[in-house]
């Protein structure tokens, strides 16, 4: 009897031991919790399955943890993981294998750099290029099947401008079209660029499929491919974390494959895109799916209401400052958005819509508030991407309808040299208006919107801080008042992403009973001159408590 007790204490002692011997600790840091209750800490501790034991002191923690395994960070400055609350995974992959046009200064350095991409490809495949801007060209005019027929006569060419809201393709393109672009109709949600009744090869939001449904569609080796490029780069920017804005369910699939064999080295918050078949599979989950690793999850429905601004097609409540009788386009009917935002709603479902311009905002909180009713004061966390330009009076409403507004700090700078052409100076106030939407309390996801824009937290950082671009412009930040504080950035990109995402239990801060998600950096954020934070690298990125980017080598673990 008496060794009976003694086995059992034995095996109790062991049980309550078996943690601490488990532990894994990173010590000599300054590490930035991001918890209000212990913002700052020397030292983390987390277990075998990736979860934080204590956040101390480093001689707390040694002392607590005797014999743990211990990584020393030499002083360098740990946050938490980064979440991009608004990116497009599978897009970043597809656009690191065509032709890169971001940046470009002319229509003729655009050709160039189209010939020297195209000597690599087989000879009848088409040719895919993405980030052409027409507002970096000395005209600012919109290019035409001409500029790129004279050098490609034969291969088809498709281009997606830098927003993703417009494309640019050449006749032997033009000429695969599912119907004949000419003539005086326009498809739902869209618009095709024409001089009378010809089509000059720019195609607006809806106008796109037309041309770009008749691109070979990938494999899903493909597709398994391009998802881990993207993820190589991503875990090298800093980010354990993504909310993935709009998937398929074919692609879903490929990630759930992916999941399953231990291939996702990030946290990734998956959208359905649209009113479509990967939003009727959610539908019969209950309204949302979590794989068994925590990496991959759907809880949400990306919806489009209007365009993009760069190509007016933002929806607006007055016309464009410098195209009279342009109002923009809703992508979605209002009516076809009614029945998604219902549909989604009924289904237990997060909806989160892409809006721009002021008036397609208002029509997204005219029908988030028709739908939700008396559920709008629940903790339903629906959101509304971008919300890029808003009437002052509608931006209380996000705080009534307990709304989120999912912005991206780097959009203010790209746009600001032009946008106040297209918005005059009086609609400027509601533009991109992060410290009014602060005010009203309602929460501040921040993203980038890449591929759109570049994936690197840091540049989103220094773009909510400053409103400058990278030389320093203009003097004090465009539209100054709105800039916010570190604190507020870094928040936008941790613990108010991970709230968008129903995830503030488990991701976001470094505190006890929460992931070991954390990046360890070369500078501290916090304290280094506002230019410097654009410059920011990681050392290295942890998910789980694992590494899954060091800096310096080839391959990092999951």
């Amino acid at each position: 009897m008496l060794l009976s007790r003694r086995l059992a204490a034995a095996v109790l002692l062991a049980l309550a031991l078996a943690p601490l011997q488990a532990a894994t600790l990173l010590v000599n840091a300054r590490v930035h919790t991001m918890d209000p209750a212990r913002p700052e800490a020397t030292a983390l501790a987390w277990d075998g399955e990736g979860r934080l034991l204590a956040v101390g002191t480093t001689a707390e923690l040694q002392e607590k943890f005797a014999g743990a395994e211990s990584v020393d960070a030499h002083g360098a400055t740990v946050i938490p993981g980064l979440i991009d609350a608004h990116g497009h995974v599978l897009g970043l992959g597809m656009v690191r294998g065509q032709a890169d046009l971001v940046g470009v200064h002319s229509k003729a350095e655009i050709v160039q750099r189209l010939k020297d991409f195209a000597a690599k490809l087989p000879k009848d495949a088409w040719l895919l290029g993405r980030g052409w801007d027409q507002n970096l060209w000395p005209d600012k005019q919109f290019p035409s099947a001409a500029d790129l027929d004279l050098a490609f006569p034969d291969r088809p060419v498709f281009l997606e401008r830098i927003d993703g809201h417009a494309s640019w393709a050449n006749t032997a393109a033009m000429k695969k079209a599912s119907k004949p672009l000419d003539g005086d109709w326009q498809p739902d949600g869209g618009r095709i660029v024409r001089v009378g009744t010809r089509a000059t090869g720019v195609l607006i939001d809806g106008a796109q499929p037309l041309v770009g449904n008749a691109v070979p569609p990938r494999t899903p080796a493909q597709t398994r491919e391009m998802y881990r490029t993207a993820f190589k780069e991503l875990v090298a920017q800093g980010l354990t974390g993504v909310h993935d804005a709009g998937v398929s369910l074919d692609d879903f699939r490929v990630l759930q494959q992916m999941a399953k064999a231990g291939d996702i080295p990030l946290r990734l918050y998956e959208m359905a895109d649209g009113n479509h078949a990967a939003l009727e599979w959610l539908c019969m989950q209950g309204g949302q799916w979590i794989d068994d690793s925590g990496r991959l999850r759907m809880h949400t429905v990306k919806l489009y209401m209007d365009g993009a601004l760069g190509s007016r097609g933002a929806a607006l409540l007055q016309d464009y400052s410098d195209d009279h009788g342009n109002r923009g386009i809703f992508v979605t009917s209002p009516e076809d958005y009614r029945v998604a935002v219902e549909k989604a709603h009924k289904c237990g479902v997060q909806v989160a819509t892409h809006a721009i311009g002021d008036r397609g905002n208002r029509m997204v909180l005219d029908t988030y508030q028709a739908a939700l009713g008396k559920d709008a004061q629940g903790d339903h966390r629906w959101r509304v991407e971008h919300a890029q330009i808003l009437a002052l009076d509608d931006i209380p409403r996000f705080a009534k309808l307990h709304l989120i507004a999912s912005m991206q700090p780097t959009h203010a700078t790209s746009d600001m040299p032009w946008a106040a052409q297209r918005l005059g100076i009086d609609r400027l106030k509601g533009a991109y208006a992060w410290q009014r939407f602060l005010h009203e309390q309602v929460p501040l996801a921040f993203g980038s919107d890449f591929p759109v824009e570049s994936p690197n937290p840091m540049l989103g950082i220094y773009a909510a801080i400053t409103r400058q671009d990278l030389k320093g412009q203009p003097p004090g930040g465009w539209l100054p008042d709105q800039k916010v504080s570190r604190i507020q950035a870094l928040a936008g990109f941790t613990r108010t992403a991970a709230y968008a995402a129903f995830m503030e239990r488990e991701v976001g801060m470094l505190k006890e009973g929460m992931r070991a998600d954390f990046v360890v950096l070369n500078a501290d954020p916090l304290t280094i001159p506002p230019r410097q934070v654009a410059d920011l690298k990681p050392l290295s990125t942890w998910v789980d408590g694992k590494a899954v980017y060091e800096a310096g080598k080839a391959d990092a673990a999951r």
